[in-house]
C-alpha cells in the first residue's frame, strides 16, 4: 500500500477519525477484504454483539419497514380520495337533477347521511319563515342575531362552537361537539350547510373544508332557478 494511500504515517499516528476518513474515501474496502468482517462487531444495548453485516441487515429491515408503512399510508389515502370523489361525484350530479327546493334539500341531506355518514347536517335558506316544504327556512336577520360570527366573513368556519351556535344549526341533535359551516351567497347571503360531530375534535381548523365549499359552489347556482314550494 502506498503512503498516500496509508490512513497512518510516521508523522501522523493512526487515530478513529482517520480510519473513518480512509473508509469513506474507500467504500469497497471491506468487499476487498470480507475477512475482516469477521473481526467488526457492533454491540447492541443488550451487551451482545453482531457483526456488521448483521447490523447492516437489521438497519435495512428497518428501512424497508417503514417504506412499506409509508407506501400503505400512501395507498389507503389515494382510494379514500378516490371514494371521496365519487361521492362528491354521486352527489353533484344528484343536485343537478333536482327540479325544487325540496328535492335540492332531500339530495343534500340523503347524500351527507347514507353516502358520507355525517352524523350531523344542515341547510338552512333565507326567506319568510312560514314557507311550507321541507327546506328550513329563516330570515337572514334571525340568523345573523343567532350565529352572526360564522356568516361574517361568507367563509367555511370549523371547530367546536357555542352551544347556542350549535342547537341553531341542528336543532335536534342534542351533544354536538364540533362543525364546519359554508355561508351561501352569491354577492348576498342565500343561507348556509353545515355539518356537525358528537366528537369535539372531528371538525377542527386543522380540516380541510374544500368538499363542503364545492357543494356550497354548486347549490348556490341551482338556487337562482328553484323556487321556495316547487316540490
Amino acid at each position: 500500500m502506498s503512503a498516500s494511500n496509508n490512513p497512518a504515517s510516521a508523522d501522523s499516528p493512526l487515530s478513529e477519525n482517520l480510519v473513518r476518513d480512509y473508509l469513506k474515501e474507500h467504500g469497497d474496502f471491506l468487499q476487498r477484504n470480507p475477512d475482516l468482517l469477521d473481526h467488526l462487531h457492533v454491540s447492541h444495548a443488550s451487551g451482545s454483539a453482531v457483526s456488521l453485516v448483521e447490523k447492516q441487515i437489521s438497519v435495512m429491515r428497518e428501512r424497508n419497514t417503514e417504506l412499506r408503512r409509508r407506501l400503505k399510508s400512501l395507498t389507503a389515502n389515494a382510494q379514500e380520495n378516490d371514494r371521496l370523489y365519487e361521492r362528491t361525484r354521486s352527489l353533484v350530479l344528484s343536485l343537478l337533477e333536482a327540479d325544487s327546493l325540496d328535492v335540492l334539500y332531500r339530495a343534500f341531506m340523503d347524500a351527507l347521511r347514507d353516502d358520507f355518514e355525517v352524523e350531523h347536517a344542515s341547510m338552512i335558506l333565507f326567506g319568510d319563515p312560514g314557507s311550507t316544504g321541507e327546506c328550513r327556512m329563516d330570515s337572514a336577520d334571525n340568523a345573523r342575531n343567532e350565529i352572526g360570527a360564522l356568516l361574517k366573513g361568507r367563509k367555511a368556519v370549523c371547530g367546536v362552537m357555542r352551544r347556542e351556535e350549535l342547537a341553531y344549526l341542528f336543532p335536534d341533535a342534542g351533544g354536538v361537539g364540533s362543525a364546519a359551516l359554508m355561508p351561501l351567497a352569491n354577492g348576498r347571503e342565500l343561507g348556509l350547510i353545515a355539518v356537525g360531530s358528537s366528537d369535539a375534535d372531528r371538525y377542527n381548523s386543522a380540516v380541510g373544508t374544500l368538499f363542503l365549499s364545492h357543494i356550497a359552489d354548486v347549490i348556490v347556482r341551482l338556487l337562482s332557478r328553484l323556487q321556495p314550494g316547487d316540490g
